[in-house]
């Protein structure tokens, strides 16, 4: 299926042909897809619901049975901020309410077509939400591991769908500790962060952002930063694009953070000695509170390679955005309300047109200060 494309980052090792392991077992390093991805519009597939029109971009095998909700296809919609008219990617309508789920579909659709029955996560919310419909929609059993303090919707969610929640008391980096030491006793570890088959399905939003637009590429594309999954799937996508001649350059990538746990901006600005300063502390945007990003330094060479940059928005910021955007009729979570203030400190530097990537749903927690 995938073990011609993806290989162990450090050692090289392909990917397995048989199970799922998370990491490479011969030295620990993370298993990723050798790019750029393959882009090719006559293969475009009209027939096929949301991301499956770029089934052939995902490298999976023309029989292997697709796990959809519908997912893909969001609408870009526009909106005065700050002076300047600004389109808004709104990935909260996707199935669960989170751009999670183009990646769960993909890796559900893997899980199954490995034979998995029963798997686990981690999530601080959207991720487990998403991945809970999936395996529903797949019939495979999850188990969810999150923090404890989690929103009571999100929880309520991923057991609606008959998945298991596991609440932990501690960190999210604590939370994905637990997590590995249980996969390491055998379980399958359906990880958003370190299994890479999520990736080309947030590469899709490139591909939809590129066709609403006209066929043309945006100037500057501002998303919240946690994981970091979404904006490599976004560079990747555009890559994809600019490798068959369809974009002359990948537009600037801003990656927003929250200044309670920003530890890829105080690199990206102070190097290591800036990460001396950070702090990883509770924050609204629950979301993006990662510490130890699985592929940061992709992150970073992303941002870099795209002449972007990364911003901090403080805690007030985030109740400002939601209420900005909630203004304007989108009910977003606070994680996503990151790029309105980000948007605010930036917008002058910035080509148009100007993409925010709204990546959940405020029906999921109360947002408005």
């Amino acid at each position: 299926m995938i073990t011609n494309k993806v290989k162990c980052t450090n050692c090289g090792k392909p990917y397995p042909d048989v199970g799922t392991p998370y990491r490479c077992e011969k030295c620990g390093g993370i298993f990723d897809f050798e790019y750029p991805l393959k882009f090719d519009a006559h293969q475009l597939e009209e027939d096929q619901p949301g991301i499956w029109r770029y089934r052939h971009t995902f490298m999976f095998e023309n029989d292997m049975e697709n796990i959809s909700l519908g997912e893909g296809n969001t609408p870009l919609l526009w909106t005065e901020a700050f002076g300047q008219v600004v389109a808004l990617k709104c990935e909260s309508l996707n199935p669960t309410g989170s751009f999670k789920d183009r990646g769960s579909s993909l890796i559900s659709s893997f899980l199954i077509s490995r034979g998995v029955k029963e798997c686990i996560e981690d999530s601080s919310g959207n991720a487990g939400a998403s991945l809970a419909a999936y395996t529903a929609r797949a019939g495979i059993q999850l188990n969810v591991f999150a923090p404890a303090q989690l929103s009571g919707i999100k929880q309520k969610q991923i057991e609606a769908y008959g998945a298991k929640f596991s609440p932990i008391h501690g960190s999210r980096s604590e939370v994905s500790e637990i997590t590995k030491q249980i996969a390491d006793s055998g379980k399958a570890y359906a990880s958003h962060a370190y299994l890479p088959i999520n990736l080309p399905g947030y590469a899709t939003i490139a591909y939809e952002i590129f066709f609403q637009l006209g066929k043309r590429s945006p100037g500057a594309v501002i998303v919240p930063v946690g994981q970091g999954g979404l904006l490599l799937g976004l560079f990747h996508g555009f890559e994809a694009l600019r490798a068959v001649g369809l974009l002359e350059k990948i537009p600037v990538l801003v990656g927003v953070q929250v200044r309670n746990c920003a530890p890829l901006w105080s690199i990206y600005n102070g190097g290591m000695v800036g990460l001396s300063f950070a702090t990883d502390q509770p924050t609204l945007a629950e979301g993006i509170r990662i510490w130890h990003p699985i592929r940061g330094d992709s992150i970073l060479s992303a941002v870099r390679s795209s002449n972007g940059k990364f911003i901090a928005v403080d805690e007030e910021d985030i109740l400002i955005g939601l209420n900005e955007l909630a203004d304007r009729g989108f009910h977003i979570e606070p994680t996503s309300a990151v790029v309105w203030s980000a948007l605010g400190q930036c917008v002058e530097d910035l080509e148009d047109p100007i993409i925010l990537i709204l990546t959940g749903s405020g029906l999921k927690q109360r947002t408005r200060a």
